[in-house]
């Protein structure tokens, strides 16, 4: 199993191409943009409550047989929160100085 790359920042819809340094992922793969996590999630998945760490980036060129985005395409299907920033930000507010590891 691959992690799926998906193409967009879930809070405000920011492109996050495969080899992006700006995509951050939780450990169910809720992605976001660096800003977003920085200046409004406060670190805090609104989704699942846990913390980001960047996204890898999939090598271009297939280096080893079969492992390439050549061969593992990221995903093309963009995911948008079901929160509204209101319920977001209480959401973050309530769990950002709680370290990651402890949530």
């Amino acid at each position: 199993m691959v992690l799926q790359l998906r193409p967009n920042c879930e809070y405000c819809d920011k492109d996050l191409p495969p080899n992006s340094t700006e995509a951050r992922i939780c450990s169910y793969e809720c992605t976001f943009c660096a800003d977003c996590v920085e200046t409004r999630l406060h670190n805090v998945c609104p989704n699942c409550g846990g913390g980001f760490v960047p996204r890898p980036i999939r090598p271009a060129n297939e280096w080893r047989p079969g492992v390439s985005v050549q061969k593992h395409p990221p995903s093309d299907k963009r995911v948008h929160l079901k929160y509204s920033p209101d319920e977001v930000a209480a959401h973050s507010a309530k769990l950002r100085n709680i370290a990651p590891e402890m949530r």
